[in-house]
């Protein structure tokens, strides 16, 4: 079954792109020049599939962590940020995904996963892998927002559940990364409310308000 979503289809090129990602400093952040960001971007333009499926450009996380990240993200005016019981936010690396060995690469086909809502990450990532797509890690997440932050929406958000955190013993953290809106409650404090935030839910856990990121391939 394909996945359905009512998010922004249409990326910008990547051109435009590597250019809001330096307008950012993102290409400061991954030690990486500008002209180079761009060099790629316009090499990447005519790569297959790139222009027809409006590919997202994408920092690696080693690169670029989600803490560095985080705070760039944009809504009313107010910078996104990690939630503060996350501090361990870049120790979520790519689990049962494969990303290319390259400062950067092309994500393609992402999608929101409306149709999942209230579904629990134990019971989407199968049904993922059914439909032949991969979920997203939690940087790519924050980089489609930096680049279409209309795709974060309220009670239309999304987890990113191909980052997980193995701990020393090698089990996998029961903790999940997602991005959505804050309400300003509790520990993020009101003047946060309606901010980009980036947080974490329960591996089994349901929630009416998030979908689940994913994308059909990645290339480098």
């Amino acid at each position: 079954m394909p996945s359905s979503t009512d998010s922004p289809a249409v990326l910008p090129e990547l051109v435009t792109q590597a250019e809001r990602l330096i307008e950012l400093g993102v290409h400061t952040v991954a030690g990486i020049t500008a002209d180079e960001m761009r060099a790629y971007a316009e090499k990447a333009e005519g790569a297959p599939g790139a222009a027809a499926e409006g590919a997202l450009l994408a920092v690696h996380p080693g690169r670029a962590p989600a803490s560095a990240l985080a705070p760039l993200l944009r809504r009313d005016g107010k910078p996104g940020f990690v939630v503060t019981d996350m501090p361990d936010v870049d120790e979520f690396a790519p689990c049962a995904v494969e990303l290319p060995d390259a400062p950067l690469y092309l994500v393609h086909g992402v999608d929101r996963g409306d149709d999942m809502a209230n579904w629990s990450p134990e019971e989407a990532l199968p049904a993922l892998t059914e439909r032949t797509r991969t979920p997203l890690v939690l940087t790519e997440g924050i980089h489609w927002i930096l680049q279409q932050p209309a795709v974060l929406e309220r009670n239309r958000c999304f987890m990113t559940i191909g980052s997980r955190l193995r701990k020393p013993n090698g089990t996998l953290d029961a903790r999940t990364p997602a991005i959505w809106i804050s309400n300003g409650t509790g520990r993020d404090g009101k003047e946060r409310r309606n901010a980009p935030k980036v947080g974490w839910c329960w591996w089994g856990n349901r929630h009416t308000w998030l979908g689940f990121g994913s994308a059909t391939t990645r290339t480098s």
